[in-house]
Order: structure tokens, then sequence, then C-alpha cells
């Protein structure tokens, strides 16, 4: 009875495929730590943004009472030395609050500009491993400018408009009025005429959105370069021959 020979195992073979299943097992290991701290940053900027409609919003409650308030005590004293104090003692209340709430929206904004970056980075890191689903993602690959505001879903030029729209330029503008209508019951109580008093109120309010807004640009501004400056130091470190 004749038996047919195996064919023998090619030299080096075995050692090439249990290469391979090490390469595909380290190459599946990357992508899934990839992912979980893709997660993280997205879990974290929840947080963030979670927080800041939180913050936004019991400022205005806060402001929506005093408010009620304040008309509650005009009525009981027919805009008398009572609604005056009680003006004075409430309104820097709220006008700090309102002020907190601000420099915290602004924060929370360059919290998640580092964020978006890493995010960005991570995509990266995910084309290193497959480049082929380059042709699958919409959103920005690098950290500089024009990346992270590609991940915004904008470009990178934006508009001027924009910055007038966004939550914190809504909280400014809302602080801006108190401290208007702070600096109008103040000068009320000095006996100046109700002209004088309009044109105050509305220099107070002008001066505090200026300050405001200069805060607000060179804050987002120093981010931006930060965030520049990282994103050029990763570029020189991950050049060939660095």
């Amino acid at each position: 009875m004749a038996f047919e020979r195996m064919p023998e195992q090619m030299p080096g073979s075995g050692l090439a495929t249990g290469s391979a299943r090490a390469d595909a097992a380290d190459r599946a290991l990357r992508a899934q730590l990839l992912a979980t701290e893709h997660w993280s940053l997205l879990a974290t900027r929840s947080m963030s943004w979670n927080e800041s409609f939180a913050r936004a919003t019991m400022f205005l409650t806060l402001m929506s009472g005093a408010v009620v308030a304040l008309a509650l005590v005009a009525q009981a004293t027919s805009f008398g030395d009572g609604f005056v104090l009680f003006a004075l003692l409430i309104l820097p209340v709220v006008l700090f609050v309102g002020l907190a709430t601000y420099v915290r929206l602004l924060e929370i904004n360059n919290e998640d500009l580092v964020w978006v970056a890493g995010m960005n980075r991570l995509r990266r890191a995910y084309l290193e491993l497959e480049p082929d689903l380059a042709r699958h993602f919409i959103t920005g690959l690098t950290e500089d400018r024009a990346g992270i505001m590609r991940t915004y879903g904008t470009y990178e030029g934006g508009t001027i408009l924009h910055g007038f729209v966004t939550t914190p330029a809504t909280i400014a503008f809302v602080d801006s009025m108190l401290a208007a209508v702070l600096a109008a019951v103040l000068v009320v109580q000095l006996g100046m005429a109700m002209a004088a008093t309009a044109a105050i109120g509305v220099a107070a309010f002008a001066v505090t959105f200026a300050a405001l807004f200069a805060y607000g640009y060179r804050s987002q501004r120093m981010a931006g370069l930060v965030a520049g400056r990282e994103a050029s130091a990763l570029q020189q470190d991950s050049a060939p021959g660095a």
C-alpha cells in the first residue's frame, strides 16, 4: 500500500506566519488604545459643554430672579430709597456672577480647543495604521488652525460676526447691560439730569462690552498660539531624522 508523502513545510514559513499574527495583534491593540483615548476626549468635551450650558443657565436664572425681586421692591417702595438700596445691593452680586460666568465660558472654549486638537492627532494616528481610510474622514487631521476649524465645521478665516453670536458674547452683552444699569442707578443718586444719566449708562455699556470683548479676544488668541506652537513642535518631532 502506497502512502503519499505530505509536502514539506517551507523553511521559515512558520516564523513568517507568527510574525504576521504578532503584527496584526499589535495593530489591533494600538487601534483599541487610540479608540479608548478618543472616547475619553469625547466624554470630556461633553462634560465641558454641559458645564458651559449649566453656568450660563444659572446666571440667566439668577438675573431673572433679581429683576423680579427689583420689580416687587419697586412696587412696594414706589421707587424710593429702599428700592435704590436694594438695587445697589443685588446688582453688584448679579454682575459678579455674570463676569465669573463669562471668564469660565472662555476657559471652557480654550479647553475644548485642546480636546479637538487631541482628536485630530488621534485621527492622524488612525490613518498611519490604515491609510486607506482617509477618504472616509470629513473632520480635520492636523493640529493647526485650519485642521481645528475643519473639525468645528467652519473654515479657517471664519467671520467676525460669529464672535458676536457665541455664548460668551451673549453673556458679555448681558453683563454690559447690568453694568450700565448699575452705573445709572449710582448717577441718579448724585442728582444728575436724566440726559446725563442716560449718556453715562450708554458709556458704561460700551466700555464694559469693549473690555470684555478685548479680554475674550486675547484669551482666544493666546489659546490659538499655544495650540499652534504645540502643533509645530509635534511636526518637528515627527519629521524624518528628528
